[in-house]
């Protein structure tokens, strides 16, 4: 990808359900959610946006998938030729004996929550490289830039610890800062995060994806991401996501009034506003 785009501008798909729905939907450079019942389309208009840009070529131009799918997607600029994207889904199905996944991996994961922080330690690792690069960059250059971008990172780094500590605090855990792989630490005790809750790791696994996008431009996917948070976490969990990377694009689905309470409500849309 030569041209990242900043945000998607708008989403068109001519042959949802068969030609039976045509979604035109302009959207915000911020926050999005897609509200509807069950069986209204939000599940299946997320995916068809995802199956769209993953099957982009180097060009941007639609192919004969894209073709296929009925989607058309409008970048800001519009001379962009793709998007950076990240989709989390929040099902914690447990892999059954004989799973490749859980044949290939530790056998400490054993639900796809597990198999998406498996997925992100690697991420975690590379993100604190570059941050300790542009450290060392930073001390070692004038450039008031470099110096600016070095000390954003750091901070958001701490800021993601500040936050995740806050969220487990009733629990006793805590980060363990002096980690390069991410564990923490329970009344003195070292904890996997493969051993947390089914709660805890769907919040982790969001905010360290958000994390570790390093504030570039990116759009973020969650398919009704409030299912197992507590009401207080779904309620601050899009201002927490925007806190640790302002330039991502959110993109979600949701059933819960809680997650738009913390003054997302005029980002709503209705499946049957965008439906034609």
């Amino acid at each position: 990808m030569k041209h990242p785009a900043n945000y998607i501008r708008r989403i068109e798909i001519s042959s949802l359900w068969s030609g039976h729905k045509h979604i035109v939907w302009t959207l915000r450079p911020d926050v999005n959610v897609l509200s509807g019942s069950n069986g209204a389309g939000k599940s299946t208009i997320i995916n068809r946006m995802v199956q769209h840009l993953r099957a982009l070529p180097s060009s941007g131009e639609i192919t004969d998938e894209g073709i296929r799918l009925g989607v058309t997607i409008d970048f800001q600029p519009s001379d962009a030729d793709g998007i950076r994207y990240d989709i989390i889904r929040s099902f914690d199905r447990h892999f059954v004996p004989g799973d490749k996944l859980h044949q290939i991996t530790d056998m400490r994961v054993n639900t796809e929550l597990d198999w998406q922080l498996y997925l992100l330690q690697r991420r975690y690792l590379d993100y604190q490289v570059n941050v300790a690069n542009r450290i060392i960059e930073m001390l070692q250059s004038n450039d008031e830039d470099v110096r600016r971008q070095a000390a954003t990172a750091a901070a958001t780094k701490t800021r993601f610890q500040d936050l995740v500590d806050d969220l487990f605090s009733e629990t006793g855990k805590k980060i363990d800062r002096r980690s390069n792989e991410l564990s923490f630490i329970q009344y003195d005790e070292h904890l996997q995060p493969y051993l947390l809750s089914s709660g805890e790791k769907q919040m982790l696994v969001i905010l360290l994806t958000a994390l570790c996008e390093d504030h570039q431009p990116y759009v973020l996917f969650m398919d009704e991401p409030e299912a197992s948070l507590h009401f207080e976490w779904q309620k601050r969990l899009i201002t927490m996501v925007r806190d640790i990377n302002p330039n991502a694009q959110i993109i979600l689905t949701t059933h819960s009034p809680a997650v738009i309470m913390d003054g997302w409500e005029d980002a709503v849309t209705e499946v049957s506003d965008i439906t034609l």
